[in-house]
């Protein structure tokens, strides 16, 4: 019995329906009533006759702006300035399908959009570049930064900044508003989406630190450092204060103000720690004892000046300090056994301004340096590379056997004082060169040329303390003295003659001011030459310990003549010796007085 009802009310209803459904199915060539397009009712049309109505109500539409607000701002922005095109003809086949089919169904969709609408959104193409341009512009506008709550200085008054929410455009939802209002054939005003953010620190988080912070301004403080101290008043300590802001909930001492304060509080206080060190007198040479340093340590200091700050009472804060060791102790130091002049060498130089600056940037160089025993003091490894960054000049320098202005003329002045100092001191000597050419100033064979980085000066401290060099540079003498533990050493030495070994070579430079056969020297030359030196050295017991020798091999200099090409002039012709010429005159006899002359007769 209850089967036959159900299948009696199931066949009533489905009979109904279809009935339903013939009634409203409509005609199928004209769409459903009740749809409509981008908000245009285009129900009982034919889809062209509503494609047609979409196309002309848009191309009217097209200029014409839809305005958009969001954050108290508003836009007025048209479908041609994105570059909108709208498929109208797709929007109206797929309103066409949503009312269309067999006819009772037909009806029942039919009926459902009549009742429910159908709002169909056409299909549409824009311009991403100017889209997502006309999107940064609008987040320019309307994105605002939350602000958090933070205190301020407004002289010596502490202020509250209160809070206020952030917003930003939400870009990705503001895409599709703009896209689907463009597309519409409506000109209503449409809101843009926009995200909220609400400040993290309230105004409310910020009143205990306020009080600190008037508190820390109602009176100066002092900072004290044993017997000394130093009074802050109240616009100092102002200056000092990192106050809240930017999310911070905490009073600190901190930023610029206090940067430059402790800065300046620092070079009043700190003491670098003195290493151990050694002076020249006029007796030899004395230990200076080291110096321990004190430096302020500056995070238990601003911390107590806080907690000075934050106090009624006791605004008194304590500076600390930190102690530091010399790296040489006089302990250390007397443990070298530098207690006297080892060697000592002076050699005179002079020259042009670049050379004598070469000469003194050099003995700085290798002023003060620390020989260990058993070690090797390296010229080029002490001075390094002589460049243009250093601060060395051109001057003049031998290259390649000859004279010419180079990068570090001068320093080899420095190398053989240096040189003749060891020779001297009896210290054993394991790299030396000499000069190519002959220098008549410095002792025969001692003198030592250097040249980064393949010509060295080597010796050997072989004595039981370190040594130490030092360097006097007056206006025109260098002189290089190596501190140490006297040995007491006796050096003998046996210099051998310098020899010629061959001639002076000759060159001729023609000359076009000089006539033929003419010459003149223009540079002497000198020839190739040698000499050597043998040194013997003893310890003060007489007993043997070096025995060297060097020997120095100098290149020949060219004599330089100039050759006259100028033709010699030719020789004007003697003139042709003078005569002298005798005129001689016939005188007619004077006739006689009362007779006529004779005439010839014809």
């Amino acid at each position: 019995m209850i089967v036959r009802r159900t299948l009696l009310g199931i066949t009533l209803v489905t009979v109904g329906g279809l009935a339903l459904g013939l009634g409203f199915a409509g005609s199928p060539t004209k769409l459903a009533a009740g749809a409509t397009i981008a908000g245009v009712q285009v129900g009982g049309l034919t889809p062209a006759q509503a494609e047609t109505r979409l196309q002309r109500r848009f191309a009217r539409l097209e200029d014409s702006p839809v305005v958009f607000t969001a954050g108290g701002e508003s836009w007025r922005i048209t479908p041609h300035k994105l570059g909108v095109h709208v498929d109208w003809r797709a929007a109206v086949q797929t309103a066409k399908r949503e009312g269309d089919g067999f006819a009772p169904v037909r009806g029942l969709r039919r009926i459902g959009m009549r009742v429910f609408g159908a709002d169909i959104a056409p299909p549409t193409r824009v311009y991403g570049a100017a889209l997502r341009y006309q999107l940064t512009l609008l987040a320019r506008d309307v994105d605002r930064p939350q602000r958090e709550a933070a205190l301020r200085l407004r002289g010596l008054d502490v202020v509250t900044v209160p809070a206020r929410s952030g917003r930003t455009l939400d870009r990705r939802k503001a895409e599709s508003v703009l896209v689907r209002a463009l597309s519409s054939l409506q000109r209503t005003p449409v809101a843009l989406p926009l995200r909220s953010r609400p400040a993290e620190v309230k105004a409310k988080d910020l009143v205990r630190v306020a009080a600190q912070a008037r508190t820390a301004l109602s009176a100066p403080v002092r900072l004290s450092l044993g017997p000394t101290k130093w009074r802050l008043p109240r616009w100092r300590i102002a200056g000092l204060l990192d106050l809240p802001r930017e999310g911070r909930r905490t009073l600190a001492i901190g930023g610029p103000g206090a940067d430059r304060y402790f800065t300046r509080f620092r070079k009043r206080v700190d003491r670098p720690p003195a290493n151990a060190d050694f002076a020249v007198t006029e007796g030899g040479i004395r230990l200076v004892p080291a110096r321990e340093g004190m430096v302020v340590d500056g995070a238990t200091t601003k911390a107590a000046l806080l907690a000075a700050l934050f106090s009624e009472s006791d605004r008194v804060a304590r500076v600390t300090v930190v102690r530091k060791a010399a790296e040489r102790s006089t302990a250390e130091a007397r443990a070298m056994r530098i207690t006297g002049l080892v060697g000592s060498y002076t050699t005179i130089y002079g020259g042009e301004p670049n050379r004598i600056h070469n000469v003194q940037l050099v003995s700085r160089l290798i002023d003060r340096t620390l020989i260990p025993p058993g070690t090797t003091f390296s010229f080029n490894e002490t001075t390094g590379e002589r460049t243009e960054e250093k601060g060395f000049r051109e001057a003049p320098v031998i290259i390649n056997g000859e004279l010419e202005n180079g990068l570090g003329g001068g320093v080899c002045q420095v190398s053989t004082t240096v040189f003749n100092a060891a020779y001297e001191a009896g210290l054993g000597i394991t790299a030396r060169t000499n000069h190519a050419l002959y220098i008549d100033h410095y002792p025969l064979a001692r003198d030592a040329t250097v040249n980064y980085p393949d010509l060295d000066l080597r010796f050997v401290n072989d004595t039981p303390g370190w040594l130490l060099v030092r360097t006097f540079v007056g206006p025109s003498s260098l002189t290089v003295n190596l501190y140490g533990t006297p040995v007491n050493r006796r050096v003998e030495s046996e210099t051998a003659p310098l020899v010629t070994t061959g001639s002076i070579p000759t060159k001729k430079v023609f000359d076009s001011d000089l006539f033929v056969g003419e010459s003149v020297l223009e540079e002497a030359g000198a020839p190739p030459r040698s000499t050597s030196v043998r040194r013997r050295v003893y310890s003060q017991a007489g007993k043997l310990l070096h025995e060297d020798a060097w020997s120095s091999y100098y290149r020949s200099e060219e004599a330089v003549y100039r050759v006259g090409t100028k033709p010699k002039p030719t020789p004007e012709p003697k003139p042709p010796p003078e005569t002298t010429t005798t005129d001689t005159t016939t005188t007619p006899a004077e006739p006689a007085e009362g007779r006529e002359p004779d005439t010839p007769t014809p």
